[in-house]
């Protein structure tokens, strides 16, 4: 049971936290290096200005990955609380600097929340944005359980998914899904930084979805990458090789060229692979987000009745990318599928049912 949490570091993710537990009653002391920082989270409401008077249950170590071992030392010391986690994006090199720093390691626990934004600071936090999302604990060997339960308690105050995994396992993950793509994200947008006014008129919302990450702290996101260094050069490796066949493909497309035919084969095989990419991660039945509830509607060839059903999704709280529609050729039925976080599923099934749709949680779904 958590009763109250400190949370240092005030920025996007150490703000959310402290707004996510402060709604579930949790009492949360802010502390920063930057004093402003601090004073602005809780004037949001995450929590109040200060360190308390006693150890709390849970603190939060919310700075970038090379501070974790110094400020938990530090906060270790000064006896903030009874139990530490952290929020480093990268946890390797973090559980190797806690491993040789002078801390109390029962008391400790890495942790990393799946959940982000372009934007950065107090300002940019939001309470709900770790709701159905994945929240990694990376336990040592000699993290105590009952510090292991208070995390896991925590991660689901704030209404994200826990998943324990290795240090490395969890590296080589988000090397794949989140730090290659940022960096690749910021390739394309370091192509229109000197670009004229003409081409940039005709950006639409395909580039901002390219480029939407790159919007990142530069400072936060080299330490990131820095700490996660060989993991992501292996992912960019793989990348640079299909980028090489590409750009001899694009050069062989023209009439003449007797290899045209082949370089539009490894195009289409490309997009393919593009698309299969996509699938896993959008598509329900493997697709959905770790820990969504899938909820299934049948459908009825009447018109409007899609148009009628997103809208009634969306004001029950569902984002127009959880929502998924499906044909089956046994059945000869196009049903929606709706990914809704766990907490909030069941109401979201409530509030359709009473609108008229017949309304079912997917065999499996949790």
């Amino acid at each position: 049971m958590i009763r109250t949490a400190a949370v240092v570091g005030t920025g996007l993710i150490g703000t959310s936290t402290g707004l996510a537990l402060s709604r579930r009653d949790v009492h949360v002391h802010l502390l920063d290096a930057d004093e402003s920082a601090a004073r602005v989270a809780a004037a949001r409401g995450a929590g109040i200005f200060g360190p308390p008077t006693g150890p709390v249950d849970l603190a939060v170590i919310a700075v970038p990955p090379a501070q974790v071992a110094r400020v938990l030392a530090e906060q270790q010391r000064r006896r903030l609380a009874h139990a530490y986690t952290d929020v480093a994006s990268v946890k390797s090199p973090t559980a190797l600097a806690v491993s040789h720093a002078a801390v109390h390691h029962p008391s400790y626990v890495g942790g990393h929340p799946m959940a982000g934004s372009e934007r950065s600071g107090p300002l940019a936090a939001r309470a709900d944005l770790f709701e159905g999302r994945t929240w990694v604990l990376t336990p040592g060997p000699e993290t105590s359980s009952a510090v292991l339960n208070q995390a896991l308690a925590a991660v689901s105050l704030c209404g994200a998914v826990p998943v324990v995994m290795e240090p490395d396992a969890h590296d080589r993950a988000v090397a794949l899904v989140s730090h290659a793509p940022h960096l690749v994200a910021a390739l394309m947008a370091a192509r229109l930084a000197g670009a004229s006014r003409e081409p940039l008129a005709l950006a639409g919302q395909g580039v901002r979805d390219v480029i939407r990450v790159a919007g990142g702290e530069p400072t936060l996101w080299t330490d990131i990458v820095r700490s996660n260094a060989p993991a992501i050069a292996e992912v960019l490796g793989d990348l640079m090789k299909d980028l090489e066949g590409l750009t001899r493909a694009l050069n062989s497309l023209e009439v003449s060229d007797p290899d045209a035919e082949d370089a539009l084969v490894l195009l289409k095989d490309l997009l393919l692979r593009g698309q299969d990419g996509w699938a896993a991660v959008h598509e329900p039945g493997g697709a959905l987000p770790v820990g969504q509830v899938t909820l299934t509607i049948p459908l009825t060839d009447r018109p409007g009745e899609v148009d009628r059903l997103i809208q009634a999704a969306e004001g029950s709280g569902i984002e127009a990318d959880g929502i998924r529609l499906s044909w089956s050729g046994t059945s000869t039925r196009l049903s929606a599928l709706l990914a809704a976080p766990p907490r909030t599923a069941e109401a979201v099934r409530r509030r359709l049912a009473d609108d008229g749709w017949r309304v079912s949680v997917a065999a499996g779904s949790s």
